[in-house]
This record gives C-alpha cells, structure tokens and sequence, in this order.
C-alpha cells in the first residue's frame, strides 16, 4: 500500500490517465465522421474538447508527479488500456475477445503488484 501522503498525487494521476482516455475517445468518434472541409475537419467541439482534455491531462499529470515516484508513471499509464478498451467496447462497439480480456488482466495484476510493492 502506498503512502498516505502520496494517494491524493496518485489519484490526480489516474484521473488525468482516463481524462486522456475520454480525449481519445471524443478524437476517435470525430476522425471516423466524414467532413466537408479541412478546416472543419479540425474546428469542431469534439477535436477541440479533445485537445483541451488531452491538455488538462498532461497538467493533471505533471502536478501528480510532484508527489509520486516517476517510476510510477508507467503503472499509471498502464491503466490507459483498460480505459480505452471499456470505452471501445461501449462506445463503439468493439468486440472484447478473449486475448485483449486476458492481456488487460495481465496488465490488471501488474498494477495491483506495483501498488502493493509500494
């Protein structure tokens, strides 16, 4: 278990991993739509949301490293792939076969053992 002083930096850290996820997610569904010109292509809420979101991350992230160990950004990262995954499967229903619901497990029980390692 790790620190108690460290826990508000790790969940700052996580919240920025899946704000990151939900940028993807917005940048994904506008990319697959079809547009009439470049600049509509890029000047729409959901690319601008998504930048945006892509940027409060990336400070989310910073600010959560000033507590934390910066060999736990890897573990923190980590958590992306599920995120995406969940929000393949539910947004754009994405089939979850059997291999990625193996591999995220996988990626799943490493997070848990870091975390405990702490």
């Amino acid at each position: 278990m790790p620190p108690a002083d460290m826990l508000p930096y790790i969940a700052i850290g996580a919240l920025g991993v899946l704000v990151s996820s939900i940028a993807q997610v917005m940048l994904k569904k506008e990319a697959l739509k079809p547009h009439s010109c470049f600049v509509r292509e890029y000047l729409n809420p959901l690319v601008v949301g998504g930048y945006v979101l892509m940027l409060a991350s990336t400070f989310m992230l910073v600010v959560s490293f000033r507590g934390i160990p910066l060999s736990m950004a890897p573990v923190l990262e980590a958590a992306s792939y599920l995120y995406v995954t969940v929000f393949g499967v539910l947004v754009f229903k994405e089939e979850a076969s059997r291999r990625k619901v193996i591999a995220l497990a996988v990626i799943m029980l490493g997070i848990f053992v870091y975390a405990g390692g702490l």
